[in-house]
């Protein structure tokens, strides 16, 4: 192939980028071999478990028996739910004087990426064990950062993904459907943004081009979602486990994971940042928000009517927002609307993705056609 022809496949000669967790772990009772697989992949002791009240409750005891047997000494760090500037120093303070060599995060998302944030800060290795399939955090090399008063502030970037990522399914099916439920939203933006990234040869989250094993893992993720999503929401309800769950929990962690890391955000998770602007919409989950942002990108993007249909009918099987006021912005007025609109195309934003220039009058427009082109929906 002649440079002309390279170019124009990868511009500006930009290498193609994959990144993934070192190891992958899942299934029923998971959490009772944690110290048997840090154990064989070389991760030592002391650990600083983050964690919260609840999750230490819950699990405290398996965590005693796992690491005990392996002769990993540890203490745990409380979290306090949300994941701050303020929640990472903390845990950092709390890292160094355990002289700790491994940062264990558990809990949902927002834990693990204070977890992966205190890890990254002291040098440490980086485990994470979600007790909730919420978001695609647990794989990723990134945290999302919020101000203590619960609005986005910005990404942290690390050099590497987590060491070791273990979920337990047997927690999982025991959380509240709301969760589950959370992150098959966060997962359904997957497959959308990385086509829009590809599609404008804009670089992924790892600023390089997207590989076909990124987008691949992408269009699997949607289409798992698809074919699994109301039995898992079934399996759920009845706190069992099921193949339709563990296809789904894998979906919303592992496929999610990677193909929006390796293959790339657009307007989706920016709207989803904007929408972090209003106060109202502070009650809803992370993938809850981004289900809405992605009606949003579609709109947008001009996509045919019948991708749109097929989203929001999706959404409305599983219990995912489709409305303004399904994201607590019922009465919202146009200046709150626009203010949201401008932060999703600050400067640095993933909506600039997109293979056109994105502007606030765009999102804008985007939002209210969204929310009235889904109601209309039957």
């Amino acid at each position: 192939m002649s440079d002309k022809e390279n170019s124009s496949v990868l511009p500006n000669r930009m290498l193609a980028v994959f990144c993934a967790p070192s190891r992958y772990v899942q299934g029923v009772n998971a959490t009772s071999e944690l110290g048997e697989v840090l154990t064989a992949m070389g991760l030592t002791g002391p650990a600083l478990i983050v964690a919260s009240d609840r999750v230490e409750t819950a699990l405290g005891p398996v965590w005693a028996g796992t690491l005990g047997r392996a002769g990993i000494p540890y203490v745990v760090h409380r979290f306090h739910g949300e994941c701050t500037q303020t929640e990472i120093n903390a845990g950092a303070a709390a890292a160094r004087a355990a002289g700790s060599a491994t940062v264990i995060g558990a809990g949902g998302g927002k834990a693990l990426d204070a977890s992966r944030a205190i890890a990254a800060e002291c040098g440490l290795h980086t485990v994470n064990c979600p007790t909730l399939a919420s978001s695609d955090a647990p794989c990723s090399a990134l945290s999302v950062v919020y101000t203590d008063d619960g609005s986005f502030d910005r990404y942290l970037f690390y050099r590497r993904n987590p060491d070791l990522v273990l979920v337990d399914t047997s927690i999982i099916a025991r959380a509240p459907e709301r969760y589950l439920v959370g992150g098959m939203g966060d997962a359904l933006a997957t497959w959308f943004e990385a086509r829009t990234v590809i599609e404008a040869r804009q670089p992924n989250q790892l600023q390089g081009a997207t590989t076909r094993t990124a987008e691949a893992l992408a269009k699997l993720c949607y289409e798992t979602l698809l074919a699994d999503g109301p039995a898992a929401l079934a399996a759920v309800r009845a706190a069992s486990v099921t193949p339709a769950l563990e296809r789904i929990v894998e979906a919303n962690t592992l496929l999610s994971g990677l193909g929006f890391e390796s293959g790339g955000l657009a307007i989706a998770h920016s709207v989803h940042n904007g929408l972090t602007m209003a106060p109202a919409t502070h009650q809803y989950l992370h993938g809850e928000k981004v289900a809405f942002g992605l009606l949003v990108q579609l709109v947008v993007e001009g996509r045919p009517q019948s991708e749109f249909t097929e989203v929001v009918r999706f959404s409305r099987e599983v219990g995912l927002p489709t409305s303004l006021a399904e994201v607590g912005l019922a009465d919202a007025g146009i200046d709150m609307l626009r203010s949201i609109a401008e932060r999703t195309v600050a400067p640095g934003e993933t909506a600039h993705h997109e293979p056109f220039a994105v502007s606030a009058d765009m999102i804008l427009d985007g939002i209210r056609a969204a929310d009235s082109v889904a109601r209309s929906i039957q």
